[in-house]
């Protein structure tokens, strides 16, 4: 399991990763995201919000240097990643990139994901779900990357065959054919193929009993999923939304949440303290 503080601060030049050790304790275990924004002054995300990480703002060549760690000084081979808005480093670590273009000069900001491993996000939900598919909702940064984590690990050691779909490499971190993250010992994990063609993939190759699959949004990313659920196969997956209601009035979902495909909704409500609502679907 990697240590998604440390693999963060990797991505750093030597200035920026001296301030964000000299962070409290009990700052640096908390925090969620580091943000670089051009010319302002960086800060980390915690659960009360974004402080400051030192007076100075972001220089070009401070931006330059993390996009050049996380791609190993290979930025233009990731262009595809770029489209999409983000790229995939070492550990897990996801950053977020913005900018007027695709050249390294023209980046504005980014957004460096912290991953953790939080067996504690599962506390307060059932032991069990049963039958049905579990949708997971939350906000950006709410925290639903990693309870996906820890229900996929949770069912996956008690025997039950698990297909997870990591597109951008953040839930399970493979490096080298290994994991990185405890996904549990019957888990199969596709990385970095779109989800709609690796739901086939899995589908036909691996015969799943759950489906695990992050940020649902693309409509054909959403017929997949009903495909999937029409073979028998459970789904397990998180959507950006603030809850249940607000996710019903968004028209792309009204076939999923009407014909039984998910039936549990986890439902995350950022805290302080961040708490975690059941609702039938």
């Amino acid at each position: 399991m990697p240590d998604g503080w440390s693999a963060a601060l990797r991505l750093l030049p030597e200035g920026l990763r001296t301030a964000a050790r000299g962070l409290p304790g009990y700052v640096q275990e908390e925090v969620e995201e580091l943000r670089l924004r051009r010319s302002r002054p960086p800060t980390v995300l915690c659960g009360a919000g974004e402080r400051p990480l030192r007076p100075d703002g972001v220089t070009v060549d401070e931006l330059c240097e993390v996009l050049d760690r996380a791609t190993g000084c290979s930025y233009h081979a990731v262009t595809e990643e770029l489209r999409r808005g983000f790229l995939s480093a070492p550990g897990g670590v996801r950053v977020g990139v913005c900018g007027d273009g695709l050249d390294a000069q023209s980046v504005s900001s980014l957004c460096i994901r912290v991953p953790r491993q939080l067996p504690e996000a599962l506390n307060g939900l059932p032991e069990s779900f049963g039958a049905g598919g579990v949708l997971i909702l939350s906000p950006p940064g709410g925290g639903k990357t990693t309870l996906l984590r820890e229900l996929v690990r949770r069912e996956s050691d008690r025997g039950r065959r698990v297909s997870l779909v990591d597109e951008r490499g953040e839930l399970a971190a493979v490096c080298h054919g290994e994991p990185q993250f405890d996904v549990g010992r019957c888990t199969d994990v596709l990385s970095l193929v779109p989800k709609a063609e690796a739901v086939t993939r899995l589908l036909r190759a691996m015969s799943p009993e759950i489906l695990a699959l992050d940020e649902l949004s693309d409509p054909a990313d959403l017929e997949a999923v009903r495909r999937a659920a029409g073979c028998g196969v459970t789904l397990y997956a998180t959507v950006h939304a603030a809850g249940l209601d607000a996710l019903r009035r968004m028209e792309r979902f009204q076939a999923l949440l009407n014909d039984g495909t998910f039936v549990h909704a986890v439902c995350i409500e950022r805290g302080p303290p961040r708490r975690c609502r059941v609702e039938t679907i």
